[in-house]
Formats: structure tokens, C-alpha cells, sequence
């Protein structure tokens, strides 16, 4: 696999609760990062004294930021009124030749800010909030 184009990594987010996709208007910049905790289980009868890790054990989580230019479009005003209703509705990330991540994420920052001689931009934090999916493409 050869190198990717930065702006090929895409969040959507389900405009309507019907499964329509929609990639976030105006972002430059866009992480998703996965985190899994360990649970330890090393005891006095461990192998040489190594740490013993549970398979299948602790907490999985993911975490999706991002930051752009405020366009004020329809997926603008669906970020925003997903953090005013504290809702949590189905996103969707695309990670070029690697795969698509989808579940359900909350809203949970949403920063706007502009200086006298540039434009308005804004920065987003989502938290997983249940089971994600992975398709590879």
C-alpha cells in the first residue's frame, strides 16, 4: 500500500437517523484514534516473573477529532444539534485502502473560533458510544 492523501480520511455522519451519510463540511484535519484497556492477571505462577494479559478482557474504546473551516452547511447544523440534544447517531469514518469504521458517537466538544483577519474555524471531538463495526475496503 502506497501512500494516502490526508483529505481521503473522512467522518460522515448520518444526517436523519436513516442510515444517509454525510461527509462533515469543512474539515482540514481529522484523527481516529483506538484505545483497548489491559486487564492484568499476573500472579506468583507467571511464566519468569512477565506480565499475564486477559484476552478478550477491558474496554475498547475510540475517539474521532477534527478541525476546519465553518462553512455553516446542513452537516454544521447537524453537529451542533447533535451536542445540544446530547444525541448519539451512527458516524461513519473512512480510512482510505485500509477499511470503514462505523457506530455510534457522542458529540463531545464543539469549538468555534475566528481572528479579526481570517477565517471562522471550528474543531470537533467525538466519543464512541457503543458496539463499532469495521469493513475493510
Amino acid at each position: 500500500m502506497g501512500a494516502q492523501n490526508g483529505k481521503d480520511l473522512l467522518v460522515k455522519v448520518d444526517m436523519d437517523g436513516s442510515g444517509t451519510f454525510q461527509t462533515i463540511a469543512g474539515l482540514r484535519a481529522t484523527r481516529i484514534s483506538f484505545n483497548a484497556e489491559s486487564v492484568d492477571v499476573t500472579s506468583l505462577e507467571s511464566q519468569g516473573g512477565w506480565r499475564e494479559l486477559l484476552a478478550g478482557a477491558g474496554m475498547r474504546s475510540a475517539s474521532i477529532s477534527g478541525s476546519g473551516v465553518f462553512k455553516d452547511a446542513s452537516t454544521d447544523e447537524r453537529a451542533r444539534q447533535i451536542f445540544f440534544d446530547s444525541a448519539i447517531p451512527d458516524f461513519q469514518v473512512i480510512i482510505p485502502d485500509f477499511g470503514q469504521v462505523q457506530g455510534p458517537f457522542q458529540v463531545t466538544s464543539l469549538d468555534y473560533s475566528g481572528s479579526h483577519n481570517g477565517e471562522a474555524t471550528y474543531e470537533i471531538s467525538l466519543a464512541s458510544a457503543g458496539q463499532l463495526t469495521f469493513t475493510a475496503l
